[in-house]
């Protein structure tokens, strides 16, 4: 991560810098670019469209559970409709779990 300071140009607040920079020199666009993939979710058969970063979440998430990453999301989609009735935004849902598992991980720090 470099050290520069970026101006706002108003966009934060006037007089304001940005002192964490998002776009970091080795930033991969790539990773932004959406996927959709056919899963099976407990058995059938449907279409997750997620950024190409969270299926590489969900792949190492599946390495290290022994298991594919269609029987990970299964086990997401079974345990969300066990512990909270299910969820209208599945596609979310999976982000959201991407995202806590790299905190927890401590690989967003890692990726930045």
């Amino acid at each position: 991560m470099h050290d520069a300071v970026i101006q706002s140009e108003g966009r934060i607040g006037p007089g304001r810098d940005i002192r964490i920079d998002p776009f970091v020199s080795e930033f991969d666009m790539g990773l932004a670019q959406p996927l959709s993939r056919s899963v099976r979710l407990n058995g059938f058969a449907t279409c997750l469209r997620l950024e190409q970063v969270y299926w590489d979440i969900l792949g190492e998430m599946a390495k290290v559970n022994c298991c594919s990453v269609s029987a990970l999301l299964s086990h997401v989609d079974r345990e969300v409709h066990l512990r909270h009735g299910g969820v209208k935004n599945f596609s979310g849902l999976v982000r959201v779990v991407c995202v806590v598992h790299s905190l927890k991980e401590g690989s967003c720090a890692a990726m930045a």
